[in-house]
C-alpha cells in the first residue's frame, strides 16, 4: 500500500484530546481514578489506514471502544464525517454505528456458537431493522462471498471452521452493514503467521475495492508496516509518537517506539515504492 498524502479533504474520523479515566473497584487501595487514555488526538483519511501500535495495556482496546460508540469518553471529541459523536446521547448514536464497525481479536469468542455462520452474519441487519428478513440472508451470502467464505459454509456452526475463517466470518458481518470505517483490534494476533498474511491482503484487498477506512490496531510493527498508510504509537495512554511508515521505521523519535520496533523479530520493510501489495 501506498503512503498517500490525505490532507486536502476532510478527515473521516478525527479524534481530538480523548481522554478516558476509570474509577478503582471499591475494595481498591486506592480510590485515584485509571488513566487509560491521556489527550489522544489523531484523524483518519477517506480510503486510508492508520496503524495503533502498543504493547498490552497501553489502552489501545479502550480507544477502540470509544470510537465504536460503545464506551463514552471521559472528556475529549470524536468527529466522523465532520460530525461530534462522542457526546450525543445513545439514541442517536444508534444511526452511527452501523458506519464505524469494530472487528475483536478472538472470533471464537465473538460469535455464537450455537448459530450458523449465515445467521451471525445476518444478525447486525436484523438489529438495524432496515432489510427486510427475505433479503438478509442473500446480503449475508454477500458478504461471505467478499471476504473469501463460499455460500456452501453458511449452514456451518463456527466451531466447524478453521481461525483463519472465524476470523473472516467476523469480517463479513462488519461489511454488511457497509460501514465506511473498520476498528480492526488485533484481528491477527489469535491467527497462525501464515493465515495472517492472507487475511492482511484480504483487507488491503477490501480496502481497494470498497474504499475502505481502517483503524488497524496491533501490537506487531511488521503487520503495521504492511498494512498502515501512517503509524501511530500508544503508550501508557498517550500517543508519543505518529508518523508516516517511513519516518517511524526509519527514524523513530522515542524511546517506546524504539523499545517496540526492536522486539518485533524478522522486521524487514521496503518503502513504498518499491513495494507491490
Amino acid at each position: 500500500m501506498s503512503e498517500r498524502n490525505n490532507t486536502t479533504m476532510q478527515p473521516l474520523l478525527s479524534v481530538e484530546n480523548l481522554t478516558k479515566r476509570y474509577q478503582r473497584g471499591h475494595f481498591e487501595s486506592s480510590s485515584k481514578p485509571v488513566l487509560a487514555l491521556d489527550s489522544v488526538s489523531f484523524s483518519i483519511g477517506v480510503g486510508s489506514t492508520l496503524a495503533l501500535v502498543g504493547e498490552s495495556g497501553s489502552g489501545k482496546s479502550t480507544l477502540a471502544l470509544c470510537i465504536a460508540c460503545l464506551e463514552r469518553p471521559s472528556s475529549g471529541k470524536i468527529c466522523f464525517e465532520g460530525r461530534e459523536i462522542a457526546g450525543l446521547a445513545d439514541q442517536e448514536q444508534r444511526p452511527i454505528r452501523p458506519h464505524l464497525q469494530l472487528v475483536f481479536q478472538d472470533p471464537a469468542a465473538a460469535l455464537n456458537p450455537g448459530w450458523s455462520v449465515g445467521e451471525i452474519v445476518a444478525e447486525p441487519l436484523a438489529v438495524q431493522g432496515h432489510v427486510l428478513r427475505r433479503d438478509q440472508k442473500a446480503l449475508a451470502i454477500a458478504a461471505l462471498e467478499q471476504v473469501g467464505i463460499s455460500a456452501e459454509l453458511a449452514s456451518r456452526k463456527p466451531g466447524e471452521l478453521s481461525g483463519g475463517q472465524r476470523q473472516r466470518v467476523a469480517i463479513a458481518r462488519a461489511l454488511v452493514l457497509k460501514p465506511e470505517l473498520l476498528i480492526l483490534d488485533e484481528v491477527l494476533s489469535a491467527l497462525d503467521c501464515s493465515v495472517q498474511a492472507q487475511v492482511a491482503n484480504l483487507l488491503l484487498e477490501l480496502q481497494r475495492s470498497l474504499g475502505l477506512s481502517y483503524l488497524f490496531i496491533t501490537h506487531d510493527f511488521a503487520m503495521a508496516a504492511h498494512v498502515g498508510d501512517e503509524i501511530a504509537v500508544l503508550h501508557r495512554g498517550r500517543l508519543v509518537e505518529h508518523g508516516s511508515v517511513s519516518q517511524i521505521l526509519l527514524g523513530p523519535q522515542n524511546e517506546a517506539t524504539r523499545s517496540l520496533l526492536a522486539t518485533t523479530p524478522r522486521m524487514t520493510w521496503a518503502p513504498a515504492a518499491s513495494r507491490n501489495l
